[in-house]
């Protein structure tokens, strides 16, 4: 019985902490570390799920940090001084 027991403690244990509070930014990187993507007119970063974090000029314009990968949950902390973005090109 106690074995059954300490299986259970264990698997919560990993359960609750792979999922470590669900909003955890994976990483924070200097918008200078990232790279311009004309295509897709964004900022972008390798993710370790082999996608690319991405984040565009007018997000950033808008104040917005956070650059999200499309294939995974896992999110970049994008650090950056609002002057010296490049102006938006309309």
């Amino acid at each position: 019985m106690s074995s059954r027991h300490h299986h259970h403690h264990l698997y919560h244990q990993m359960s609750s902490h792979a999922n470590d509070g669900g909003g955890a930014s994976y990483d924070e990187v200097d918008l200078e570390d990232m790279e311009w993507d004309e295509a897709l007119k964004a900022y972008t970063y390798a993710c370790p799920c082999g996608d690319i974090f991405r984040i565009t000029l007018e997000e950033l314009h808008d104040g917005e940090e956070i650059a999200r990968c499309p294939s995974c949950s896992l999110i970049l902390t994008v650090v950056y001084d609002p002057d010296d973005l490049s102006p938006l090109v309309a």
